[in-house]
């Protein structure tokens, strides 16, 4: 009997670890789907740094992140970009540009900048970092009217 009852007890411990399992597997696979759209507009290098770490952390933890930078903030993805988007910050000493090098080859995060900012400069894609483009209106547009998308701006 005292068998039976080990053997029952193992059972139901294996059974209850298993759907435990399969139901984080299902909220790990909701949070994949989760489309995050970072938008970056702040000229200020604090905001522009934190917006990468939210970013970085948000892909982590599941998120499907695409970053857009528009205005001021498409500095960040300049070759040649100015001393407020690649000096350290506290407490890491990291930069904004710095960060969202490591967003762009740690994570499946597209980095973008808005399709008028290249023009408005009088630049072209040779001007952007590496695993930076210019963004495609319509496509952003769709993201942004999908009900499942949330919507972070800087």
């Amino acid at each position: 009997m005292k068998r039976i009852l080990i053997t029952a007890l193992a059972a139901a411990a294996t059974f209850l670890a298993a759907g435990s399992a399969s139901a984080q597997e299902t909220q790990h696979i909701k949070r994949a789907a989760s489309p995050l759209l970072v938008i970056v507009t702040s000229d200020d290098a604090q905001v522009q740094l934190m917006s990468m770490v939210l970013t970085m952390q948000s892909a982590q933890q599941g998120a499907a992140t695409r970053v857009l930078l528009c205005g001021a903030a498409g500095d960040m993805a300049l070759r040649d970009a100015p001393k407020s988007v690649t000096t350290g910050q506290p407490p890491m000493n990291m930069s904004a540009q710095g960060l969202m090098k490591n967003v762009i080859e740690n994570t499946n995060t597209e980095v973008e900048v808005c399709a008028i900012y290249l023009p408005g400069k009088g630049l072209d894609q040779s001007a952007l970092i590496d695993g930076v483009t210019a963004a495609d209106p319509a496509v952003i547009a769709k993201m942004m009217v999908d009900p499942r998308t949330k919507i972070a701006s800087f």
